[in-house]
């Protein structure tokens, strides 16, 4: 009975004591929008496994609300406002969306640019809310953190990790023409296969295609390293007191949790300290309120079609609208449309306009027949997981290649929110609807999405904690960051063996005139005799 109770009291210490030391500290520095949607779900299991966890949030976020999430908040106050924030951000994207497709590909390269610098100022004020923030600082180093969560597309998390002196992981989907992944995190890929992001391209291209590919990535390049990142580099050497560059301290990221995976990316090389967790946040479907469920039922067997375009987007002109409410007018199924702009008036009685819809929860629904959708990755994803064929609109960004990839997999027709008329509209849904091997397609992605021997949340989850176990991760990061641009590339080598051989060639050539020389001397010789 004793040894009983000892044992009791050994393992009630063991769970006081001993789980309660392997609790960690977590410091996050996060994105806004969709990235911050899939962070939040692996910081929600973080959390349920008791580690503690800061985030430190500016003032005018428009997605991440502070009051509602059960941590602990550091808000970065900022001079800019969100209602000013949200102008700068619809001007953007109405830019984006209708003017660059209308420009030349060099003048969009520059207007793109533009906007990046743009863009990298208002990261920069963000930046210097923490980093010049001394009380801050101090009360952050006091934490002891034992890890630090950041977004590559939002500056200044590796950053404030080098300063802590903490090791930082990385949540992503993308960067434009892979250069975060590329330059600074090493991840090895070659544009004779692997379609540089925003391109629109597969794996599997025509000469011109690759031509198009290889020129995409000396663009991106030429604009990141010669345009974008040098007053990077100037403003981490002069907060670290080194001199340092921009992709030197990405490159210290332990891992890179990217959010794709092999059921809908197309194959290619990677490094151990990347790992791919695409459809982290999804989940299985909960019934529909009583409203919605309704409204579904009543469609019979024709089922329903769910139509959103995102949180980015809120509305469409009236002409654009008007033209893709007479296309769902004409099909035999219910549609859902969350869409908050002026009611269309050519809006057909099957269809219901909501301000909001739960998304997964429509897809997972037994009489969902299609999904409209500007191909976010978090959509595709959740479309996946419940193997529901994509009728894309991409807008902007990676919606571009997400639905060129579903296109590859036999589970989606694209259409061109520029030049489409109502009657392409209505053909794409009849066409993803009634022929059965865009839902066999579906499904069969959503099979191989199930079939992992751990969910993307459960090894997402994993790598942050190996990464705090172990203080780091660099056994798992390549020695490609220790080289320089020409050692990497083997040129230094290259040029070994061509001046090799050129001296070769040199020696050899002059034996072959001195030979010569010699034998027309010692013949003039013997002719004289």
């Amino acid at each position: 009975m004793k040894t009983v109770k000892g044992f009791c009291v050994l393992f009630m210490l063991h769970l006081c004591f001993f789980d309660s030391g392997r609790a960690g500290k977590v410091l996050v520095w996060p994105t806004d929008f969709s990235h911050w949607i899939n962070l939040e779900v692996i910081l929600e299991e973080i959390h349920l496994r008791g580690h503690e966890i800061t985030i430190l949030v500016p003032s005018p976020s428009l997605t991440i609300d502070h009051t509602k999430i059960p941590f602990n908040v550091e808000i970065l106050q900022l001079s800019v406002t969100k209602e000013t924030l949200v102008e700068e951000l619809n001007a953007d994207l109405h830019t984006i969306i209708f003017e660059l497709p209308k420009l030349s590909w060099w003048d969009a390269q520059v207007k793109l640019t533009e906007m990046n610098k743009m863009f990298f100022r208002i990261l920069k004020r963000v930046c210097d809310s923490a980093i010049t923030n001394k009380e801050l600082l101090s009360r952050l180093q006091a934490a002891k953190f034992d890890i630090c969560i950041a977004d590559p597309l939002s500056f200044c998390g590796e950053l404030l990790a080098e300063l802590l002196n903490i090791p930082f992981i990385y949540s992503f989907r993308f960067s434009y023409g892979n250069v975060f992944e590329r330059l600074c995190g090493g991840l090895p890929t070659h544009p004779s296969f692997v379609p540089g992001s925003t391109s629109g391209l597969t794996d599997n291209m025509t000469f011109v295609q690759r031509l198009e590919n290889w020129l995409l990535y000396i663009t991106s390049d030429v604009m990141h390293v010669y345009f974008l990142f040098p007053e990077w580099d100037e403003y981490y050497s002069k907060v670290l007191g080194k001199p340092t560059t921009f992709c030197e301290i990405m490159g210290k990221a332990e891992m890179w949790l990217i959010r794709t995976s092999w059921d809908f990316e197309f194959p290619y090389p990677y490094l151990p300290n990347f790992e791919f967790v695409g459809g982290l946040h999804c989940k299985p479907a909960k019934p529909l309120p009583k409203e919605l469920e309704e409204f579904v039922q009543s469609s019979g067997k024709d089922g329903v079609v769910v139509f959103t375009l995102g949180s980015m987007v809120q509305n469409l002109t009236e002409e654009k609208s008007n033209m893709i409410a007479s296309a769902l007018a004409q099909i035999p199924q219910k549609v859902l449309w969350r869409y908050t702009g002026k009611k269309p008036d050519t809006l057909g009685p099957n269809t219901r306009l909501y301000e909001w819809i739960p998304q997964n929860d429509l897809l997972g629904h037994l009489k969902t027949r299609t999904f409209i959708t500007h191909c976010g990755t978090n959509g595709i994803y959740e479309a996946i997981y419940h193997g529901v064929p994509v009728v894309g609109i991409p807008l902007f960004a990676d919606q571009f290649d997400n639905v060129a990839r579903m296109k590859a997999k036999g589970a989606a027709v694209e259409v061109d929110l520029h030049t489409m008329s109502s009657s392409d509209l209505l053909n794409a849904l009849k066409t993803v609807i009634n022929n059965p091997s865009y839902k066999e397609n579906a499904m069969k992605l959503s099979r191989i999405h199930h079939d992992q021997p751990l969910k993307p949340l459960d090894r997402a989850v994993f790598w942050v904690e190996f990464v705090m176990r172990h203080k780091g991760a660099k056994h798992l990061r390549p020695a490609s960051h220790n080289l320089t641009w020409y050692q990497y590339r083997s040129l230094d080598v290259i040029g070994f063996l061509l001046a090799c051989v050129a001296t070769i060639i040199f020696l050899v050539t002059k034996c072959c005139l001195f030979c010569c020389w010699k034998f027309g001397k010692t013949g003039k010789k013997k002719k004289r005799k």
